[in-house]
């Protein structure tokens, strides 16, 4: 079985990095003229999917504006997941679930499970409980080829009084996540590992604590790029050595072209990403 690193490096070198997020907002699915309900969601995320394959190499439905809708939402969902892998696009659903023992065992079971009807190829998932919290996850996504991004310094700006907080090593909770994530894809052995973290592109590295060393193997989902500020031209200077390894994810900066030019959009920003790395 090949590696979610593995697979995720084939995809960068033949696709580049931009991932297409699937957030469909109420104001975007009136703009978009779909109604706001699963049949509206199934319909803007096939556009999406449509739109994407080809062209990028990894969607990330947000799974939050699915779930509002209930099990009509995550029929839809399912549809969208499986239509995204059908068309050779890897997926990450952006769950961002996290618990302890049994509990954050099912959630992997739901999202990286084969044959699961919500299965993608990775999920992210919190582990402000402890890196440990999330031990079984972790050997889902290893024993199934998936991977996991763990939020390590998001780019919401009342993260930092938690994420930068000292541990008792001294080093800061993000840090903290960042060299555990590290510690577990150096046991792989390959060039890029499954397990991946969230650091926000308008995150300071050195205001958060962090180390671009151990980021080396490590893939990185960057939200913040786009809309919410953070120009694609400076992946480089964000991410270092590191940058490599960076999905850049956008989402409103695509959407906001509507259906007519969603395509167009998705092709500009991948060349756009291109360019910068």
């Amino acid at each position: 079985m090949t590696s979610f690193g593995k697979r995720l490096t084939a995809v960068f070198a033949d696709k580049g990095h931009l991932c297409v997020g699937i957030d469909p907002h109420s104001y975007l699915l009136t703009e978009w003229g779909y109604a706001d309900d699963a049949n509206g969601l199934r319909e803007f995320g096939l556009r999406v999917v449509e739109a994407s394959a080809g062209a990028v190499g990894i969607v990330k439905p947000q799974v939050a504006f699915f779930e509002r809708h209930g099990s009509a939402g995550y029929a839809a969902l399912e549809d969208v997941i499986a239509a995204a892998r059908a068309a050779g696009l890897l997926v990450i659903a952006d769950a961002k679930r996290g618990d302890v023992g049994s509990t954050v065992e099912a959630y992997g079971q739901s999202w990286l499970t084969p044959g699961s009807p919500l299965e993608a190829d990775a999920m992210t998932i919190s582990a402000f409980q402890g890196l440990g919290s999330i031990d079984a996850p972790h050997e889902l996504a290893l024993a199934n080829g998936k991977g996991l991004f763990v939020l390590a310094a998001t780019s919401n700006p009342e993260s930092f009084s938690v994420q930068g907080a000292r541990v008792a090593s001294g080093a800061t909770v993000s840090a903290s996540i960042i060299d555990g994530v590290h510690t577990w894809n150096r046991a792989e052995n390959q060039s890029l590992g499954s397990v991946g973290v969230v650091i926000g592109a308008t995150v300071d590295f050195g205001e958060f604590g962090i180390d671009g060393s151990p980021l080396a193997l490590t893939p990185i989902l960057a939200p913040g790029l786009g809309a919410q500020g953070a120009k694609f031209s400076d992946v480089g200077r964000i991410y270092g050595a590191a940058a490599s390894n960076v999905i850049v994810s956008a989402s409103r900066s695509i959407l906001a072209a509507g259906p007519s030019g969603l395509a167009a959009a998705v092709t500009a920003q991948a060349a756009e990403v291109r360019a910068a790395l």
